[in-house]
């Protein structure tokens, strides 16, 4: 996969800001957690946890500091814990044994060099499999989600005569390369740990802070992603017809690629077809042997999924034996399940997420086209789960029109509160949704 990585760098550690007036860009106090006391002292340990979260971020699978970090923290609150799938933890908190409920954290960061100017901002560094060194920063915000479910799982603890059953709190690693849920089930996580009726998860996004969205039925797209060689015969520049020149046979795979969401899928469903980097030579005058690109795919339906995976290889085939070349190569980078809310339960969190966060703050969405591997942990074992998004961005920012940093941009940095106080009552209203007594 191309995204595992050795993690190199400092240790993961808390980051002192001191008093909570200078929190980056806060938008307000934190609201008043109505189900639970958050109070002061809990809210500076939250941020604490975010900073050196956010400073330390480590790459997929590679995410041993924070393992360690997760393992202590869940420990400090009494909670049974096991590591799964190297870097994955998982704490199961008890009280009493039914019902039992799951709430998955991803925990990875991303190669991407951070332009935030946070005083807390990531000078990490990983390292590729081919020994590159790239920079790493939380630009999915997994930083976010590891700080509420923890916190959360903290308020819980605290307060056991307000519910009762128990909680599996997953804290999965490698997300970005659908890598981690599949090796948590595939390492034997529902074998180890209680198996719950129902698994929720959260993931901030560049949306108005204190805000909620909730899909019912679809929440995220398939993805599929593809690395594409493309072989002819090199030589040199002057002399063509002595060559099959892989550039122009690839960069008419990749003009025929752009032809199939628009002229082969019914304009009712939906696909996006992306080629991500095309490389290819060393030199103007010498045409190379071989031509190489990437591609991803997304999709809603599995059939339209199948459909547009089926054209793909038809074309680079067709492409290829048109001009008279090998047949390339295609080798898979990774495939994301879908990411289904049961409509039933996703009505039910939608009401619990109303009565305490406002009517106002909480709305049914539609799908996103972006991706993720959670399904993969509900589908394992059969269970409904519920999957939604809550808002990391000061709300004048959208009155005002301007550009909110996306999700994997390096100026992506949601606003300290209310998202993770935000992050935190939702995450406990879900699970107390199902538990609360």
């Amino acid at each position: 996969m191309s995204l595992i990585v050795r993690q190199t760098g400092s240790a993961l550690t808390g980051v002192r800001r001191g008093t909570e007036e200078n929190i980056h860009d806060a938008v307000g106090p934190p609201d008043t957690f109505r189900s639970m006391d958050l109070d002061q002292t809990l809210t500076r340990r939250m941020h604490d946890l975010y900073t050196g979260l956010h400073a330390n971020p480590e790459l997929s699978m590679q995410e041993h500091q924070t393992a360690e970090l997760i393992t202590s923290r869940l420990e400090a609150i009494g909670a049974e814990t096991f590591r799964c799938a190297g870097t994955g933890v998982v704490g199961i908190l008890r009280n009493g044994e039914d019902p039992v409920v799951g709430f998955r954290a991803d925990t990875d960061g991303l190669p991407v060099a951070e332009d935030t100017g946070l005083e807390y901002a990531s000078t990490a560094r990983g390292e590729l499999p081919d020994g590159t060194e790239v920079p790493v920063m939380h630009a999915c915000g997994h930083d976010t989600h590891v700080t509420a479910a923890l916190t959360a799982a903290e308020l819980l603890s605290a307060q056991q005569g307000t519910w009762a059953g128990t909680i599996v709190f997953i804290f999965q690693p490698g997300e970005e390369t659908a890598a981690g849920a599949k090796a948590m089930v595939d390492e034997g996580l529902w074998d180890r740990a209680p198996r719950p009726e129902i698994i929720y998860g959260q993931h901030v996004m560049p949306q108005p802070a204190g805000t909620v969205r909730v899909s019912r039925g679809t929440a995220m797209a398939m993805a599929d992603s593809w690395k594409v060689t493309v072989y002819g015969s090199g030589g040199h520049g002057s002399q063509p017809q002595d060559t099959t020149d892989p550039i122009v046979l690839a960069a008419h795979m990749v003009v025929r690629i752009q032809t199939i969401v628009s002229r082969e899928v019914d304009p009712r469903d939906s696909a996006v077809v992306t080629i991500g980097s095309f490389h290819s030579g060393l030199k103007e005058n010498i045409i190379p042997a071989t031509a190489e690109f990437t591609l991803n795919v997304r999709s809603f339906d599995q059939q339209v999924r199948d459909d547009v995976l089926g054209a793909l290889r038809r074309i680079i085939s067709a492409e290829a034996a048109a001009s008279g070349a090998p047949e390339p190569d295609i080798a898979e980078i990774s495939t994301f399940p879908r990411c289904y809310n049961d409509p039933d339960s996703a009505d039910a969190l939608l009401t619990a997420l109303r009565g305490e966060l406002g009517e106002e703050n909480v709305e049914e969405s539609r799908p996103l086209m972006g991706s993720e591997d959670f399904g993969a942990l509900a589908e394992a074992i059969g269970v409904p789960s519920v999957y939604w998004f809550f808002g990391g961005h000061p709300p004048e920012m959208f009155d005002a029109g301007s550009q909110v940093p996306s999700n994997h941009s390096p100026q992506f940095a949601p606003v300290m509160e209310p998202t993770l106080t935000n992050g935190v009552r939702a995450a406990a209203t879900a699970i107390l949704s199902r538990l609360g007594t």
